[in-house]
């Protein structure tokens, strides 16, 4: 049998790590129709089927299975050579996606990646603003951060970051206007501004006496999909917000926001980090969750200020 080419296996890891031919085809600069023709030149000289297709899934054969953890030997024996020539994790170099959340991302993230750029100078990266959640493997990000989402996909690594305190926070006006709760029952009767996006309902839950979590019954008339947008809708009046302190501190401190009910304990934010689950992470993942941990994982839940 002749030799195979080595590119056509990286281009099938590449495929079944992505799980789509789309997905696997841009992690290798290809088009979904390249990627196709190359597993299949791999299955024809290996004479094996290597992957089930459907309109839908890929799935591993049991051939495949064995094919592709062979090549999870071979790229390791790789990355170890060149980590014993270019130090243990290697040179960050190449392209990285990341998908953050819309205001989160420009408040915190953004200064760590000018940052990143600066140290490594073979790197580029693409970044996603966005609350949405998405598949990440299927849409070929190398990491995601995300706001107290942990990982429910098998395929994910979730790494809790940082953790920001949230807070029950209203405009002067508001409270103004239409008074002051002064327990959580009271909050039946006020405008409660509530994320929400087609994936996911912000629910407001705060610890009661003895422990208990306890489920607070507001109105919810406004609903947004973007933190940044519920502080607007607060900051203009328009009801009572939870949220967290990187997005408010600036707002309470300045007296634009006050905070309500500051006895009551509330969810805190926790800043979670999503990953595809490999064996050997990349050295530029690797070294940006790094930065990340470096830059967020002693904040407490202090205050970021805000303009």
């Amino acid at each position: 049998m002749p030799r195979t080419n080595l590119n056509d296996i990286l281009i099938f890891m590449a495929v079944v790590d992505a799980g789509s031919f789309i997905a696997g085809g841009q992690a290798m600069g290809l088009s979904r129709s390249a990627a196709g023709k190359a597993v299949i030149r791999l299955e024809d000289r290996l004479g094996a089927r290597l992957l089930n297709r459907t309109t839908r899934t890929l799935s591993l054969t049991d051939e495949g299975r064995v094919f592709y953890e062979r090549g999870l030997q071979i790229l390791a024996a790789v990355d170890e050579a060149e980590a014993s020539l270019g130090g243990q994790s290697g040179m960050p170099r190449g392209l990285l996606r990341v998908t953050v959340p819309d205001a989160f991302g420009r408040l915190v993230v953004m200064p760590l990646l000018e940052k990143y750029l600066r140290a490594w100078p073979d790197i580029q990266v693409e970044v996603s603003f966005t609350d949405q959640l998405s598949d990440i493997i299927e849409d070929g990000f190398d990491l995601a951060i995300r706001i107290g989402a942990a990982a429910s996909d098998t395929r994910l690594v979730s790494r809790v970051i940082a953790t920001y305190k949230t807070r029950l926070c209203a405009s002067p006006s508001y409270l103004a206007a239409n008074g002051e709760p002064r327990e959580i029952d009271d909050l039946a009767a006020h405008d409660c501004l509530i994320f929400a996006n087609r994936n996911q309902r912000q629910g407001w839950r705060f610890r009661g006496k003895g422990g208990a979590w306890i489920k607070a019954q507001g109105r919810s008339r406004l609903r947004l999909d973007n933190g940044e947008a519920i502080r607007d809708a607060a900051l203009a009046g328009l009801g009572i917000a939870l949220l967290p302190d990187f997005l408010i501190g600036g707002d309470l401190a300045a007296g634009r926001l006050r905070q309500v009910l500051p006895d009551l304990e509330a969810d805190d934010a926790k800043i979670v980090t999503l990953y595809p689950d490999k064996r050997l992470l990349e050295p530029r993942i690797h070294r940006f969750v790094d930065l990340i941990v470096e830059a967020l994982g002693h904040e407490r839940s202090g205050a970021r200020s805000s303009p």
